[in-house]
């Protein structure tokens, strides 16, 4: 329809992706939706769960994301991948200090330069629930606060912030009968109906007389 590319651009916010199941080619699409002006930000609990799922395409899918968040855990494997592949290690200095006494006492000091990681697995198991690990394509990780939402414009939206305004009740959805007001113009229709078609409940429907607060239902 548009040629290929979207006029607007389309992010798609992918939660629980471990419980949607195996999308066909999803290794081939990630690779070429950003040329059609769509994003897609894939939200798993764990690593295991996309390579259970995807098998040995898991890492051309995880290839492909221009960004990785995490937002803590423990599971094992998962922590294990993130501290040996993603943060990698860092070059530290160990000094240790020795000393003899005796008839001539003597002293000596050694200093050597180490790899460490830069976060153990067991670091980031216990990594504080208010910080989380972005890593960007092309630059080093960010240990980071995470965002607090309170501080989001549209916050006051939520029904965290005002359960009673904004709280969506799918059950009243369901359950609601539009009745027209006294000054609302309408149209009428006449339907035959045979009497043996309805049960108890389109019946119950269809009968508007026991409502006794209309605006309920408006």
């Amino acid at each position: 329809v548009h040629g290929g590319r979207l006029p607007h651009h389309v992010r798609v916010l992918w939660d629980e992706a471990a419980n949607t199941g195996q999308v066909p080619q999803l290794e081939k699409l990630v690779a070429v939706i950003r040329s059609r002006e769509v994003s897609l930000c894939l939200l798993y609990q764990q690593l295991a769960q996309c390579k259970a799922i995807y098998d040995k395409h898991a890492e051309t899918i995880l290839g492909n994301m221009d960004s990785v968040v995490f937002l803590g855990g423990r599971e094992a494997s998962t922590i294990k991948e993130i501290s040996e592949n993603w943060l990698g290690k860092a070059t530290i200095s160990m000094q240790t200090d020795s000393r003899s006494r005796g008839q001539s006492e003597s002293y000596s000091q050694n200093t050597q330069r180490l790899g460490r990681e830069l976060m153990t697995p067991a670091e980031l198991a216990t990594m504080p629930g208010d910080k989380c690990i972005l890593q960007l394509r092309g630059l080093p990780p960010f240990f980071s606060p995470k965002y607090d939402l309170k501080r989001h414009p549209n916050y006051r939206y939520t029904a965290e912030a005002d359960k009673q305004k904004n709280a969506f009740d799918l059950d009243r959805l369901i359950n609601r009968r539009r009745r027209p007001g006294l000054n609302e113009a309408c149209t009428m229709y006449e339907v035959a109906v045979p009497d043996d078609a309805l049960t108890e409940e389109d019946e119950d429907i269809l009968n508007y007389d026991d409502i006794d607060d209309p605006d309920a239902f408006a």
